[in-house]
This record gives structure tokens, sequence and C-alpha cells, in this order.
């Protein structure tokens, strides 16, 4: 299922000429128009543009949570377009991790289960283990017992990043990962994240709209009505 690559190839995400459209009561609604970017493995991206730009629509579409209307999505050489639903979920298991501005959390879980459940689904026998040694990274030594209702904002986006580590995914896609945090407790959790990001060597793909965050990656891809209007590295753009 894999697709033959230039030898040269170093890319960990590469979308060629992706197009999104949708059906509306108005007509066609194009939202993304021909996307070709590139991003390294390593790489930390941000993806910026206002409310309706396209972002989190290029975001789920490089995750495989849903198919483009046309061009092509690779990751990691796989060519999504050409795995079927059950082959793309295999795939975001071996790579992907997620962490969302909504902090998905399994309520019916605590802290420790729902950070086990990715590693369980995996068939490793040490989950637990694994589990409590990542609360323990993010700072929630004393509150892994806990259910999502019973932790702050904060820290239930600690425990999402626990779990998007948790089975040392390859690629990390957040969606406005502060979004719903104050801004003393979003800065916590950024430092958070990139750290374990640098410890990992974690491909880092997010979207938000604060400007500081998106400096801390090393390129920002800017949308603006579905078309990528600028891509350039965070130190270009601190020199200019």
């Amino acid at each position: 299922m894999r697709t033959v690559l230039p030898a040269d190839n170093e890319h960990m995400i590469e979308t060629r000429n992706l197009v999104k459209a949708v059906d509306t009561s108005e007509g066609v609604l194009t939202i993304l128009k021909g996307i070709s970017i590139h991003i390294a493995a390593g790489e930390a991206v941000a993806i910026i543009g206002a409310s309706g730009s396209g972002k989190s629509t290029l975001l789920g579409l490089m995750a495989g949570l849903d198919g483009s209307s046309s061009g092509e999505i690779l990751l990691d050489g796989y060519e999504l377009s050409e795995l079927d639903e059950e082959q793309r979920a295999i795939l975001r298991g071996q790579l992907v991790g997620f962490v969302f501005q909504s902090f998905q959390l399994l309520p019916s879980l605590t802290a420790l289960e729902n950070v086990m459940l990715p590693i369980e689904l995996k068939g490793d026998a040490q989950a637990r283990e694994k589990a409590v040694s990542l609360l323990e990274r993010v700072g929630l030594e004393e509150r892994w017992h806990h259910y999502p209702n019973q932790l702050s904002g904060g820290e239930q986006q600690r425990v999402a990043i626990a779990r998007a580590f948790a089975t040392k995914a390859r690629i990390l896609f957040a969606d406005e990962p502060t979004g719903n945090l104050d801004t003393a407790t979003g800065s916590k959790v950024v430092d958070l994240l990139f750290e374990l990001n640098r410890e990992y060597a974690t491909t880092l793909v997010l979207v938000t709209h604060d400007d500081r965050l998106a400096s801390r990656c090393d390129r920002k891809l800017q949308l603006v009505a579905g078309e990528l209007v600028s891509d350039e590295s965070t130190e270009e753009a601190a020199s200019a």
C-alpha cells in the first residue's frame, strides 16, 4: 500500500494541488483551492489565517479525518486516497497523535485511563506504566485518578497532550490547542507541547490564531479564503 516516492524524498507530510469543495444550497463552496505544501520530518509548522480561511479543514485532510475533492495527500510516503477507511485508520494509529481545542477526553475514563487507551489499542502490555510516566511528565502525577470533569481546562489539555504522545506518534496535529485556555495556562501548555515535541522529535502541525504560538514554530503557512498566500520560516519573518 506504500506509494513509491523519489529517492531524495524527505517529506513527512506533503499535499499536491489539494482541493476541498462542498455542495451547499447556494451552489458549490470551494474551501481549499489547490494547496501544495511539504513538511519535513521533525519540523514544527503553524497554519494561520482568519476564521473561515480553511485552516482546520486543511488540518483534518492532512490527518486523514476527511477526504479531499481532488489532489493528493501523503503521510510518510503513503498516499491517503489509495487507502480505504480501515487502512487510513491503521495508518493514523501508527503515525498520528491529536490535540484538540475541546480536549476530546472520554468523560467516563480517568486521566490515567484516557492516556492508557491508545497504548492498549496497540496491544502494549505496559500501558499502565507508560501512561503513569507520561502523566508524571506533564505534572499530573497527583491527578491521574480524576475524571475530566474534575480537572481544570489546563489539566485536561495536559492529559490530552500526554495521550497524544502516548504511542510515540511521528506526527502530531494540534487544532487551536490553547483556544479554551486563559493566557497564563495556555503559555504553560505551549511550553510543555514544544518541550515534548523536541524530546520525541515529532513532526508538529498546528492551527492557531495566536501569533506568539505560531512564531515558536519553524514555519508559518498563511491561508486566505482557502488559498495559500504565504509560506515562510519564522526566522525570515522575524528579520523582515
